[in-house]
């Protein structure tokens, strides 16, 4: 079913999991422990708490400085501040957030030739800045438009791939359904992602959409993507406010107690051999971010399993995985987090990571509300057939607090 609220169309998603679906509304929007605990309303008598409180109207977001978010491209080099709003913010996104028009493999091309510095020393793009350093810029440029033209067979596969993948879209803004085992951007050993293919997708004037968030590449479900520069800014603002909540299903091993809660760490990457993980950690650790989840369990099949929906207020690498593990229910599939002794995987279950970016609600940049559901993947959905969960449940992660 669709219908029309201000200015952007919109679909919204049916229970029984109809596919590419999206509504515009109205905005719904301690001390740090590093343990699960719970949320403050809760019952008495030892029962399981309750996100009882109504979700309280957030105000709207203030607009990024245009400073900050609007910035010419340099033709020369410069030499600019890192403000309170930059603070923690990776270089890559802090120059994605500066200048919109810049493509992924630039940044990544400048960052790597050492040519951007942070307080005169190179830095990595995966790097977070504090506020007050100084960043030195080299000229930068677009990426050079393409004639226009016949697309190539591959390139016709790949636009009808983007629009298979399509739950929304707009002038501004377009949410895709990226399944479980695309990247979203490009690494090492990876050619075919997400950011590579909205290369087909570039205007008249030379300009590709952009990404404004990323998931896991084992991870599925909505993926958010700017058609202009005018909403990679306003997208990047609101995810930077925190006015953007994003919903997570997944499947996890056991049944948590409290079946809601709040989980409230520090992580910081840990480096392996073969493989990068995030760790708990202390505050005041080299590299250490605070990072805050609320947890609802949904249903569950027997004791053995979980269905958890998800709401990260904080937006760190792994920290859904990292955090369900933490409390001792690690998501099922999870190569890098699930490490549970003598547990069977119940049979007909894949060994894939069940986890879903179910749902996003952002404020559209130009009025009105984007939120858009995601179905679950085919290998979720048969995990939910053979335990007989059912998607119509109603998700109590929806009364959680925002912060």
């Amino acid at each position: 079913m669709s219908r029309r609220i201000k200015r952007t169309v919109s679909k919204s998603a049916a229970h029984a999991e109809r596919p590419k679906t999206a509504r515009h509304g109205r905005s719904r929007q301690d001390k740090d422990r590093v343990q699960s605990e719970r949320p403050s309303a809760h019952r008495p008598h030892g029962k399981p708490p309750r996100f009882a409180e109504p979700r309280r109207e957030k105000p709207a977001p203030p607009a990024p400085a245009k400073a900050a978010a609007e910035s010419p491209l340099p033709t020369k080099v410069q030499t600019v501040t890192v403000t309170a709003d930059e603070d923690n913010m990776r270089v890559d996104r802090f120059l994605e957030a500066r200048f919109p028009g810049l493509s992924f493999s630039h940044i990544q091309r400048i960052v790597r030739k050492g040519e951007l510095r942070v307080n005169g020393k190179r830095a990595d793009s995966k790097d977070r800045l504090q506020e007050g350093q100084s960043v030195r810029i080299p000229p930068l440029r677009l990426d050079t438009p393409k004639a226009p033209g016949a697309l190539s067979e591959a390139q016709s596969n790949t636009l009808a791939a983007l629009k298979e993948m399509t739950l929304f879209e707009d002038a501004d803004v377009l949410v895709l359904n990226k399944p479980a085992g695309l990247a979203v951007q490009g690494g090492s050993g990876t050619t075919r992602h997400i950011d590579q293919m909205l290369e087909v997708m570039r205007d008249a004037k030379g300009q590709k959409p952009r990404l404004v968030h990323r998931i896991d590449k084992e991870t599925s479900g909505c993926l958010l993507v700017a058609k202009t520069r005018f909403a990679a800014t306003h997208l990047t603002g609101a995810f930077r406010s925190r006015s953007a909540r994003k919903i997570y299903w997944a499947l996890v091993a056991g049944v948590p107690k409290p079946k809601q809660g709040r989980i409230s760490t520090y992580l910081a990457k840990e480096e392996g051999e073969d493989d990068t993980i995030m760790r708990i950690a202390a505050h005041g650790d080299e590299g250490a971010s605070h990072a805050v989840t609320y947890y609802a369990v949904v249903e569950t099949a027997a004791q053995k399993l979980a269905w958890v929906s998800l709401k990260p207020v904080t937006g760190r690498t792994h920290q859904l995985r990292a955090h369900m593990a933490h409390i001792g229910h690690a998501i099922v599939g999870d190569p890098k987090y699930f490490n549970r002794e003598n547990w069977e995987l119940p049979g007909g279950l894949q060994n894939r990571l069940h986890l879903l970016a179910r749902r996003i609600v952002i404020p559209h940049p130009r009025g009105g509300v984007i939120d858009v559901s995601a179905p679950l993947p085919p290998h979720m959905q048969q995990s939910w057939n053979l335990l007989g969960l059912d998607t119509s449940r109603f998700d109590p992660i929806e009364n959680a607090p925002e912060e």
